[in-house]
């Protein structure tokens, strides 16, 4: 794609928020589209954002189970970025509205206490950069019409990032084994989902490691103070206006998110 074909990607993604709609997948329109593509379209629309006064504040890793890379039909996770105004507190509410298609998937968040600059990050890296551990939940929303998305539609789509929920108390890394963790994931008083974290390329410090060192030749370094999402340990389901969401993760307790509509909102 020239550079024409990535700021019209770009624009059309940017305004399906403005307009309340989703597009159509970037793939019809743009059938030889490719991953580099992708995250060219994903880096334009980061540059808009930033530059209407934005921050990047972390980054999320996707695709990062075997089921989810066997149905995109790929070997490898991708990346989106986070940005401080997808941040939300927990127990309060969420305006579900703000989303088009939104569906919410438990993690374990990691939050560095030092930089991480790939590539050549090792998992002994990776665990001296990471500061503390929370409980997470990701709110995934697509702007592809119907999710109807191809690996280059997820990644144009900033990794279909939504919005973060973290956890209210740190823990220190050595205070969970992450691929043993393990999470129930319920929604409205109901479980919905259960796993562990090996779910998340066998530990999620795996995705930390991955994460660093597939940016790093890009010039992206991992900053201190910065959240890393590295995946989902259940599959994610769909969530609407008036849902209370829990995850509990062992040895890490548990987060809840609240959404609600912009009334309830206005009503605290």
């Amino acid at each position: 794609m020239d550079s024409s074909a990535i700021d019209d990607a770009a624009g059309r993604l940017l305004r399906a928020y403005d307009k309340a709609r989703p597009v159509a997948p970037i793939v019809e329109d743009f059938p030889t589209a490719t991953v580099d593509d992708a995250y060219r379209i994903q880096q334009e629309q980061v540059r808009t954002w930033t530059a209407a006064g934005d921050r990047v504040k972390g980054h999320k890793v996707g695709l990062s189970s075997a089921a989810m890379q066997r149905q995109m039909g790929v070997h490898q996770p991708d990346y989106g970025h986070l940005l401080a105004g997808m941040f939300h507190l927990e127990h309060q509410p969420i305006d579900a509205g703000a989303y088009l298609q939104p569906r919410i998937e438990p993690e374990i968040a990691f939050v560095l206490g030092r930089e991480l600059t790939g590539p050549g990050v090792t998992v002994a890296d990776a665990f001296r950069a990471v500061e503390y551990v929370v409980p997470a939940l990701e709110i995934v929303d697509s702007r592809i019409t119907d999710w109807r998305i191809s690996i280059v539609d997820t990644i144009a789509d900033n990794a279909s990032s939504g919005g973060v929920v973290l956890g209210s108390t740190p823990h220190p890394l050595n205070a969970v084994d992450l691929p043993m963790a393990g999470c129930t994931f319920g929604i409205n008083g109901h479980v919905v989902g259960t796993g562990t974290g090996g779910a998340v390329l066998g530990s999620p410090i795996n995705a930390l490691v991955w994460l660093a060192n597939t940016v790093g030749p890009l010039g992206i370094t991992l900053q201190a103070g910065h959240v890393v999402l590295p995946g989902s340990i259940t599959r994610a389901e769909p969530v609407r206006a008036g849902d209370t969401v829990v995850a509990s993760v062992s040895g890490l307790g548990s987060v809840t998110a609240v959404m609600a509509d912009q009334a309830d909102q206005h009503d605290n």
